[in-house]
């Protein structure tokens, strides 16, 4: 049996989510993909996945052996690469997962100018709110805004954002410039979640402050809640770079500078493997050189 070639095969069957998707994939026949796994299952004396005649889902034992089978992946075409002109010039997929509105803003660009200088690299790019899983969903970097609590990836610091509460200058006009947060309880309030908390948090001389508030209008997206607030309908809370156009174009302004919580750190984070893949590498780089201790 050769290995790494099961191993590859598995992979594929894993991310396709079908043995006969993996086989076209991989343009082999079916019966070939199905004896690789068989005999792959074999030499580990495990099940890999559960199969039946409509669906087939990794084992708790094959969600564990996907993770390593990744990095022996990865290492292997690192070390491939690393002798070849590939190291140099990098090319290959490159997948990068980011939130939607920081992905939209600063990440996107980013990329374009990345691609321009190595035009042998393919990039998808995920924009998802949610916290993705880089090992189990195949994606080589993402970008994280917040405290990390993955100790199996590795992350490069890029900068920071702040947490910050905006209103329009005619709401505040109409209802006076807060001098405190607890001048905010049962004031208006317009929240980018449908869960959103009912306190706002806050930081005065060094502690945390708990503020309740009244949500007036929410919404499951920030965008539709950030032009909310520039339309008057309340006070908002949302980080810096979200509502960094709107307070330049005087739409909104910012209050309660004094009492804002610690900012969130932006990190660049990737599977923690000895071997990366020079594209990998070089975004990583390029990333750092682009934010180069950005604060927002």
């Amino acid at each position: 049996m050769d290995k790494l070639k099961a191993m590859a095969t598995f992979v594929r069957i894993a991310d396709e989510g079908s043995l006969t998707r993996a086989a076209q994939g991989l343009a082999s026949s079916l019966p070939a993909v199905v004896r690789s796994l068989a005999a792959l299952e074999a030499h580990l004396g495990v099940r890999l996945f559960h199969r039946t005649t409509r669906r087939i889902s990794l084992t708790e034992e094959g969600r564990r052996y996907l993770v390593g089978a990744r990095e022996v992946l990865a290492a292997a075409d690192a070390a491939d690469l690393a002798l070849s002109a590939a190291a140099v010039d990098p090319s290959g997929l490159l997948t990068v997962a980011a939130p939607v509105l920081f992905g939209h803003m600063y990440v996107a660009p980013a990329i374009v100018r990345f691609m321009r200088h190595h035009d042998r690299v393919r990039c998808t790019v995920l924009l998802n709110d949610r916290m993705v899983n880089l090992l189990e969903e195949g994606i080589d970097v993402g970008i994280r805004i917040g405290a990390l609590e993955d100790s199996s990836l590795v992350a490069q610091a890029l900068g920071s954002v702040r947490r910050v509460v905006v209103a329009s200058p005619d709401f505040l006009l109409a209802q006076g410039l807060p001098r405190h947060p607890r001048d905010l309880n049962g004031a208006w309030c317009v929240h980018g979640r449908v869960d959103a908390p009912a306190h706002w948090e806050f930081h005065e001389r060094g502690k945390p402050l708990s503020v309740p508030v009244q949500s007036r209008l929410a919404f499951n997206h920030i965008a539709p809640a950030i032009e909310s607030c520039a339309a008057g309908m309340g006070y908002g809370m949302f980080l810096s770079y979200q509502v960094m156009p709107l307070v330049a174009q005087g739409r909104l302004r910012t209050v309660l500078e004094a009492y804002e919580p610690p900012p969130n750190p932006v990190n660049v984070v990737y599977p923690n493997a000895r071997l990366l893949p020079a594209r990998t590498r070089c975004f990583v780089d390029w990333m750092k050189s682009e934010f180069s201790g950005m604060r927002l």
